[in-house]
């Protein structure tokens, strides 16, 4: 069984972002988020990574990296693994095996027990990562979920991440996902910005990612994600 199996709840740090004044790493671990993520798209560097990573290193939660290239990972034993993106839309294949493929080619210290790969469904074609990636973003439900089928069935994935990047993504784009896998765990990100979102979008997909948030409102708007999406959760238990 894997960590994120039972995640319910994800915040994700941007290295290049600031945190509220008075707000530090720590008072996100003590959120009720299940886990943090640290990475991004734009202005990544080692050192900002570097940074994030020390300051993570009193936290509850486990701690994974999720590197956008080869010159922004950092080996720390504080770290519970890494989380690579492969981006199965993206119109330029190299967001697919070229980037990764540089990466083991460069790095001799990668840990294969702790790093996993996540197949990424870019939606936002107006994010730094549809941008980056040059992704297909213009894709009925149908097609996200045979997406996410070929990830899981074709290519053994055990993460499929629905990445709406900046916005709110479609719930029934989600579900249809959702319905699309068996025993992958549905990451969804995008836009998540209240307990509202929170509680709509856990209704479809297993984990639910907060990022922008923990930086223009903070904590507390966080705890109220982590609320939402518990509250789903309980619910469809009840059910």
């Amino acid at each position: 069984m894997q960590p994120w199996e039972d995640w319910d709840h994800i915040i994700k740090i941007d290295p290049d972002k600031t945190l509220l004044d008075g707000e530090s790493v720590e008072d996100i671990g003590e959120t009720g988020t299940d886990a943090i993520m640290v990475g991004g798209t734009m202005g990544m560097t080692e050192e900002k990574m570097a940074r994030v990573i020390e300051a993570c290193s009193g936290v509850s939660v486990p701690v994974y990296i999720e590197p956008s290239h080869a010159g922004v990972v950092v080996h720390d034993d504080a770290l519970a693994g890494s989380l690579i993106p492969v981006v199965i839309n993206a119109g330029d294949i190299s967001w697919m095996t070229g980037v990764h493929k540089e990466w083991v080619r460069l790095d001799s210290g990668i840990d294969w027990d702790r790093t996993f790969p996540e197949a990424y469904i870019v939606l936002n074609p107006d994010s730094s990562v549809g941008e980056l990636t040059s992704a297909d973003c213009d894709l009925e439900p149908d097609e996200v979920a045979a997406y996410a089928e070929v990830a899981e069935q074709l290519f053994g994935q055990s993460i499929v991440y629905i990445e709406y990047s900046g916005m709110l993504g479609e719930p029934e784009v989600v579900a249809a996902a959702s319905e699309a896998t068996e025993s992958a765990t549905l990451f969804y990100g995008g836009g998540v910005h209240d307990y509202e979102s929170a509680h709509e979008m856990a209704q479809h997909a297993d984990t639910v990612i907060v990022g922008d948030l923990i930086h223009d409102e903070g904590i507390e708007a966080v705890r109220e994600t982590v609320r939402g999406v518990h509250d789903a959760k309980r619910q469809h238990e009840a059910l």
